[in-house]
């Protein structure tokens, strides 16, 4: 019995040696299939990752240089950089093992026309605040109006652009309807013109009022002096003759200036005597009523117009509607 115990272990203990000796092998023969392939795998993540760093720092430090593109866009394409070389490396990595890299080109096209019909509006945002970014039709601080969006611009982001209202409230726009429309930007130049037009009175001396409107221009500092402001009868109206003040100022000075030369326009004509005529009504005609008739006459008119209708029920009827007469 003994024996035969001994015989079954020895048995067990070689088929085991056997196996391990296998999977050894096996093991031997798949090294010296795949150790290149690893090494090489190595090597590549190793350079591709060094180098999507690199190219990733050459590109934003580039973009830094170029003084029309803003910092959130040099950051977008550094990092967009990166990640498209890195997703290369992967691609690389894979067909070092046998994997076909085109059915996976395939499958990563796919699903990015899959995501970017799903995020349309999103990806039109991005790619228009991109486009504003590094075109720049607006910066931070100007005033604009794109086709009834207007405001102080505060921040301009990948998705939407903040901005403040004149009436101190806050806005948020997509990018993608202030890069589709006109964009009217009343802070990027540094002059503004303004055309002040009052009317005055058909009697009044005209080169008077060109004199008076041209000393206010002259005696305000903000107002400058090239090009000079000029003074001219735009205007024939109905009521009166339209004498307007070109005059151009800075930028940051126009709104307060032109409401304020406004006043001063008014304030001058007063004192020298220049009328500012205002639309006014003019009847012309007989004012005499007609008199109302005497109440006896009254009275009469009605009872000669109104007779019994003959029904003893009280009611009365003209004498137009009496029924004629039968035999």
């Amino acid at each position: 019995m003994e024996d035969q115990t001994t015989t079954a272990s020895e048995s067990q203990l070689g088929q085991m040696l056997g196996g391990w000796a296998e999977a050894f092998d096996g093991l031997q023969v798949l090294f010296v299939t795949y150790a290149f392939s690893v090494i090489g795998a190595i090597l590549i993540l190793i350079v591709g990752w060094t180098v999507s760093r690199l190219l990733g720092r050459w590109v934003k430090t580039l973009l830094k240089h170029t003084h029309r593109v803003d910092p959130t866009v040099s950051g977008f394409f550094s990092v967009f950089v990166r990640y498209a070389v890195l997703v290369v490396v992967v691609i690389m990595v894979l067909g070092q093992f046998g994997v076909q890299t085109a059915s996976i080109i395939t499958a990563l096209g796919a699903a990015g026309l899959a995501i970017g019909l799903a995020l349309q509006g999103t990806l039109q945002n991005i790619a228009a605040g991109i486009m504003l970014l590094v075109l720049r039709p607006f910066r931070v601080g100007e005033y604009i109006d794109a086709d009834g969006i207007s405001g102080t611009i505060k921040e301009i982001g990948l998705f939407a652009t903040e901005m403040q209202t004149l009436d101190g409230l806050y806005r948020m726009a997509p990018n993608s309807q202030l890069w589709n429309v006109p964009v009217t930007n009343y802070s990027r130049l540094p002059e503004r013109r303004h055309d002040l037009v009052i009317g005055i009175g058909y009697e009044d001396d005209i080169e008077k009022a060109q004199s008076v409107l041209l000393d206010l221009a002259k005696a305000d500092d903000r107002v400058l002096s090239e090009p000079a402001p000029w003074a001219y009868v735009s205007e024939l109206g109905d009521s009166a003759v339209a004498v307007t003040l070109r005059y151009w100022t800075k930028s940051a000075d126009w709104w307060v200036t032109s409401r304020e030369m406004t006043k001063a326009g008014k304030i001058a004509f007063d004192e020298h005597g220049i009328s500012i005529p205002f639309p006014q009504i003019t009847y012309s005609g007989s004012l005499e009523l007609d008199k109302p008739e005497s109440s006896d006459d009254g009275k009469a008119g009605a009872s000669s117009k109104a007779v019994d209708n003959g029904k003893g029920d009280g009611r009365n009827r003209s004498g137009d509607d009496e029924e004629p007469a039968t035999s």
